[in-house]
């Protein structure tokens, strides 16, 4: 009750307060949140320059589109010639040109790649993380780099004052959470000391938290400190009713403190505006020049200095995030505010440090291995001190040297600093314009950055990165305005899951394509080679059959594939790169195989179909059996793209029920199709014999059996390249 009043009353115990001084000469001017127009201003002018560009998926998307649409035309050109020059009708050929052009140009790929990416985001809604722009999705799968903010991502934000520093002794602090059940103990037994006032009144008044119901209204260091001072005994609601600001320096993470300003009454009963300040020890240590110590208030010389530093060290050595408390008297009279009210403390009376514990998330660290196993390098950016935040991610796993800022400031060279990140693990005290910086960095070098915040000022880094992670709990407005993606638990492990689901999404993205693609260029090339021979009339397919197959087959089953599940080792294959194709080189390939096997196949039961030879729209058997056989490819086919390696054979085929579903629908319209003599004259189909049913389903399974030899030899050849040593996934190698 003695604590409670004394703070209340404004007194002190300590052996001689602050002494006042008068204020330099200065203007009048009227005060309000001092400099935050220009820091808004300057916040502005870098959201607007940090503009993102298109993803990945865009760019590959963009040049595979004109690239198949190149080579339909081409085709298209060819065969309606040959056609021509044999004295096909020009409206049969007209028809089935346009037919051909929808059947080889994958027209359905904008819709799907919509389609997956909008399931990806579904699925991603539900594990806490929601994606603004539908395009991102994939790009996170191809992420090298996440820049994460330490408080509320990697720790659990619920900060608990641990240790205190003041007039040269330690004292501990009991308690968890935001209860303001707890004491405040000396580690030598003896009582506490009588300046504990100056700090704990400090903590009441130079803080905006509230305390409700255990639980903290408002930032949670300041939660913390407003605990801490009930816990010493004081009224923090009636001291803040009874000791209104007369001004105030709002926080700002380029000054890293914030400063009250309340009429007071000093130890020798004059009449004074007392300053108590709160933030980075090391930016109150240069702006003071005195301490409370044992014997009273001393002076900040070299040895205080050094006694100070080595208290901060031992406390950030344990984890903790270190906040100093000061105070600052200047006589009430004529007392008027400077433009900058920072100005004025240039003399700050350190009182105390306080140690505060913010435990990691136990899921962060499991998080952090999984990317560091998926080739994903991650790096905290933080306000903290280095030392307190290197503490928490050698925790955490976080390889690399915990640096400041400023010590990046002194790298002018953007190749030499993302050079120099390599070896970070840890950037502390940095400003806007750093993590900037840093993004454009390693941006400039190829990687795809994501970055974390939930402030104003980190609201342009967000803007830039190829994916701004704004949390969802804690996160502005403008942050969340500016990010890509909103958590909405603020916990590092959900961008871990959104990762992973970004790399599932890229890859049902890529069966889908060379599902699509491989019935392209396997109509291409039935086509062109049937016009070339003659065959069939030059005309292998009716228009009818040739958008049966493009819009039945390449409908449903082929959109089965965006629901596909994320494969198990998703998050232990290296990012893909981002400048990467779609259809690379070894992708490519397998199209060409796949679409050889279903034209040859194809082209093959024309030839040797029991009846007569095809004629241009004539219902034969053997034109028939080579519709219902390019059906087949495709059936398995779709299976056939599920997996790089992975034989169909398995256990994750099963997985996907819809694939199944569609699939046998489309089978079993084939054979309304087929069997149905009033559909006969429609389709230009016959009916098929019970043999002949099999015989399409046996050599449209080729291309089945074809894929599972290659799967066989491209296992044997990860193994034997994991036997000499390389770590490269064989799954990249295959890709």
């Amino acid at each position: 009750g003695g604590r409670r009043g004394a703070a209340r009353g404004g007194g002190s115990r300590a052996g001689g307060g602050a002494p006042s001084r008068p204020p330099p000469p200065r203007g009048e001017v009227t005060v309000t949140a001092t400099g935050m127009s220009t820091e808004t201003g300057r916040i502005a002018d870098m959201l607007h320059s940090a503009k993102p560009g298109p993803t990945p998926l865009q760019r590959q998307i963009d040049t595979l589109s004109r690239t198949l649409a190149l080579i339909a035309g081409l085709v298209i050109a060819l065969v309606f010639v040959l056609g021509l020059v044999r004295g096909q009708d020009f409206g049969d050929l007209f028809i089935s040109a346009v037919s051909l052009a929808v059947a080889a140009i994958p027209e359905g790929l904008p819709a799907v790649v919509a389609f997956t990416l909008a399931m990806g985001t579904g699925r991603m809604a539900k594990k806490g993380a929601i994606v603004k722009k539908l395009a991102s999705v994939e790009t996170l799968g191809s992420t090298t780099q996440i820049c994460t903010d330490k408080t509320g991502t990697l720790t659990l934000n619920q900060m608990t004052a641990r240790e205190m520093l003041l007039a040269g002794r330690r004292l501990t602090l009991s308690g968890e959470g935001y209860s303001s059940e707890g004491r405040i103990r000396t580690t030598d037994g003896q009582p506490l000391p009588q300046t504990l006032d100056h700090s704990l009144t400090a903590m009441g008044l130079c803080t905006d938290a509230v305390i409700r119901d255990g639980e903290v209204v408002g930032d949670p260091t300041e939660g913390a400190l407003v605990v801490l001072a009930e816990k010493g005994g004081i009224d923090v609601t009636g001291l803040r009713q009874e000791r209104p600001r007369r001004l105030e320096v709002p926080f700002d993470s380029d000054y890293k403190f914030m400063a009250t300003f309340h009429d007071w009454t000093d130890e020798s009963g004059r009449a004074v505006v007392r300053c108590f300040v709160k933030g980075a020890p090391d930016v109150l240590a240069d702006r003071a020049d005195r301490l409370v110590g044992e014997e009273g208030i001393l002076p900040f010389d070299d040895a205080a200095r050094r006694r100070f530093d080595e208290g901060n060290a031992s406390l950030a050595e344990q984890g903790m995030r270190v906040m100093a408390l000061g105070m600052e008297d200047f006589p009430a009279d004529g007392f008027q505010a400077p433009q900058d009210p920072k100005d004025l403390l240039d003399r700050i009376v350190l009182t105390a440090m306080v140690g505060i514990v913010d435990p990691p998330r136990p899921e962060a660290r499991t998080a952090i291995a999984e990317c560091i196993d998926a080739g994903i390098r991650v790096r905290m950016i933080t306000g903290d001190h280095a030392v307190t935040a290197g503490a928490i991610a050698r925790e955490l796993g976080i390889p690399g040297a915990a640096v400041t800022g400023a010590e990046l400031d002194r790298i002018d060279d953007e190749t030499a600093l993302a050079e120099r990140l390599d070896e970070v693990g840890v950037v502390a005290r940095v400003s806007p314009e750093h993590k900037i910086r840093i993004v454009r960095a390693l941006q400039d070098r190829g990687d795809v950055v994501a970055m974390t915040g939930d402030g104003v000022n980190d609201a342009p880094a967000l803007r830039k990165a190829d994916i701004g992670v704004a949390m969802g709990v804690t996160g502005t407005e403008v942050t969340k305005e500016a990010g890509t993606m909103v958590l909405t638990d603020d916990n590092f492990a959900t961008i871990v899951s959104a990762v992973r689901e970004g790399r599932g999404i890229y890859d049902n993205i890529v069966k889908f394509t060379r599902f699509q693609v491989s019935t392209a260029l396997g109509f291409v090339a039935t086509f062109l080679i049937a016009s070339l021979t003659g065959l069939a009339g030059g005309a292998p397919f009716t228009a009818l059959q040739i958008l049966f197959v493009n819009l039945v087959m390449d409908g449903p089953p082929a959109m089965s594939l965006g629901v596909d599940p994320v494969s198990p080792d998703a998050m232990k294959r290296k990012p893909r790169p981002a400048d990467e194709r779609i259809l690379s080189r070894q992708r490519l390939t397998r199209i060409l195989l796949a679409s050889t096997v279903m034209a040859a196949g194809t082209l093959a039961v024309l030839i040797w179909a029991p009846g007569p030879e095809p004629k241009l729209g004539e219902a034969t058997v053997a034109g028939t059996m080579a519709f219902v056989t390019f059906v087949f490819f495709q059936v398995f086919n779709l299976l056939n793209v599920r997996h790089d390696t992975r034989s169909v054979f398995s256990r994750e085929t099963l997985q996907n029920t819809s694939a199944f579903v569609a699939t046998g629908a489309v089978i079993a319209l084939l054979i309304v199709i087929v069997e149905t003599d009033a559909l006969h004259g429609f389709f230009t189909t016959i009916d098929l014999t019970p043999g002949q049913w099999l015989a399409c389903a046996a050599v449209g399974s080729a291309i089945l059996w074809t894929g599972e030899v290659l799967k066989t030899v491209l296992r044997a050849r990860a193994r034997r390249t994991r036997g000499t040593g390389s770590q490269q996934p064989a799954s990249r190698q295959t890709a």
